[in-house]
């Protein structure tokens, strides 16, 4: 079984590659083509979700879980290695919850736009990059989910939109570098990407 990863995706370790549940996917293009479907009936499930608190960790494990939990045994589960992103794996779980938490309290006293607020909510989730795989999709899809519940509009992603920017090159390319320049405090791009 062998993938190849474009730039900025997340290389999995041999145990996570063991957890891939279709036993016929044995390319990139097909594990994508794979993840597409299931991430598309979890999103449905989501939609269904806004009455619910999705700044929860236990709604961002199920969130991830139903995203993936036909493509992957640990879809919902905390990554339990250290990655080419992210923070220490050890501390995944108390940095979620902090963030959750936080982010929960500026959204009731509405500290700044509900844009800007959906985007530093991202940028910092995607930075502590909380699964072995998919932290991206999933975290555009709950920073979507927050605007609903905030009465907003989703974001566009460039115009790609939450569930993939893999096949899209030059999108993918430009999401990345709005990302590293909220890694050094710039969040414009990245807000600039999200309503592209």
């Amino acid at each position: 079984m062998e993938f190849t990863y474009q730039p900025g995706q997340t290389p999995l370790d041999p145990d996570e590659k063991e957890g891939l549940k279709p036993k016929h996917v044995s390319t990139q293009g097909e594990l994508n083509e794979w993840e597409q479907l299931n991430i598309i009936k979890g999103a449905r499930w989501a939609q269904r979700q806004l009455k619910h608190d999705i700044l929860d960790d236990v709604f961002l494990r199920e969130l991830h879980k139903r995203m993936f939990s036909e493509t992957w045994t640990w879809a919902g589960t905390y990554r339990k290695s250290d990655k080419n992103i992210g923070c220490d794996w050890r501390q995944v779980s108390t940095r979620v919850r902090n963030l959750l938490e936080n982010t929960r309290y500026q959204v009731e006293l509405q500290v700044m736009p509900p844009d800007e607020l959906a985007a530093r909510f991202h940028h910092q989730l995607v930075l502590i990059h909380p699964f072995p795989n998919g932290n991206g999709r999933c975290c555009r899809l709950i920073t979507d989910l927050m605007l609903r519940k905030m009465g907003q509009e989703p974001f566009s992603w460039g115009g790609g939109g939450y569930a993939s920017l893999l096949s899209q090159s030059e999108l993918r390319a430009e999401y990345l570098a709005a990302l590293r320049a909220a890694d050094q405090g710039d969040i414009a791009p990245l807000l600039a990407f999200a309503r592209k």
